[in-house]
């Protein structure tokens, strides 16, 4: 198998037909010993139908339905543990990445690299949606000392070799992206066409893309255990110096203690500060915790054409 292309599914029926057009009109153009494998992440509308009528219509359009939503990044595992390609294309269902890029992503892989990223220059989505991808990067880039570009999303090409080294990292708290970067591989980057969302709308919302940075930050970093040490730090410094301050100003001025009002203030301040701590700690152990389980990492209910 040359190429395998790898696509999540989720309330994309009526996107599923235009996708697979528009992907065996591109890859035939490169070779037609490929491969279409959807995967219909516990989409709520029919999309499994409609993954099986494009897999009867032509062989090599093949579809995992999973047994409920286990998540975008999941969804792509369940993929590149399925896929046989030589090179494979990893792309979303949504059609705002053009499948036609495929050709100059495979093309640039063939100068050697094993990775290469397709780099949304000018990104057709909402502003919102925009600063929200922007600030993930510096948060999640800041916390984990990588260096992931805010303008490259799922789409990618990724060499045989690359994959299966990240069949075997069976983590449960995905992230492709920061995954592909950890292994190392030769990476390169292009521009590419970002197209507007033609139906629906993204399922990223605020509230699950800090969800996912903070379970990607977790799972990829300490640095937020040893930042809360080093605030610890200073401020044990700062209460040590004022109350050195306090004490000589007592001895040597005789002025009284005064202030109930800054005591309290700070006495909650620092509570807050623990406990913000406390928690931090807790959640690396839960997540400690949900590693220690090695529960799959998805549940297949079906398949066709595997």
């Amino acid at each position: 198998m040359d190429i395998s292309v790898v696509s999540p599914v989720y309330k994309a029926k009526k996107m599923v037909d235009i996708l697979v057009a528009q992907l065996i009109e591109t890859l035939s153009k490169i070779t037609n010993d490929f491969e279409i494998l959807l995967i219909d992440d516990g989409s709520p509308d029919n999309s499994w139908e409609s993954i099986i009528e494009s897999s009867k219509k032509d062989s090599r359009v093949k579809g995992i339905r999973l047994s409920r939503n286990f998540g975008q990044h999941n969804a792509i595992t369940a993929g590149l543990d399925t896929c046989k390609g030589e090179w494979v294309v990893i792309i979303d269902c949504d059609l705002q990445d053009n499948p036609e890029e495929i050709i100059k992503l495979y093309n640039k892989a063939k100068e050697g690299f094993d990775v290469v990223l397709a780099r949304r220059g000018k990104r057709k989505d909402s502003l919102i949606k925009v600063f929200q991808n922007w600030l993930f990067y510096k948060v999640f880039n800041y916390l984990t000392d990588m260096n992931c570009d805010s303008e490259v999303g799922a789409f990618r090409i990724l060499s045989r070799k690359v994959v299966e080294n990240l069949k075997q990292i069976r983590e449960e708290n995905r992230y492709i992206h920061g995954l592909v970067q950890w292994t190392g591989f030769s990476t390169a980057s292009i521009d590419v066409i970002h197209g507007k969302r033609t139906e629906g709308s993204s399922t990223y919302t605020l509230g699950k893309m800090i969800h996912l940075a903070i379970g990607t930050i977790i799972s990829y970093s300490d640095k937020p255990l040893r930042v809360v040490t080093m605030l610890g730090f200073s401020l044990s410094f700062i209460a040590f110096v004022y109350g050195t301050y306090i004490l000589l100003r007592a001895i040597f001025l005789g002025s009284p203690v005064t202030g109930w009002t800054s005591l309290f203030v700070s006495l909650y301040f620092l509570s807050g500060v623990i406990i913000t701590i406390l928690g931090i700690i807790g959640i690396y152990l839960g997540k400690t915790f949900s590693e220690v389980k090695k529960r799959p990492l998805y549940v297949i209910s079906s398949q066709i054409g595997l």
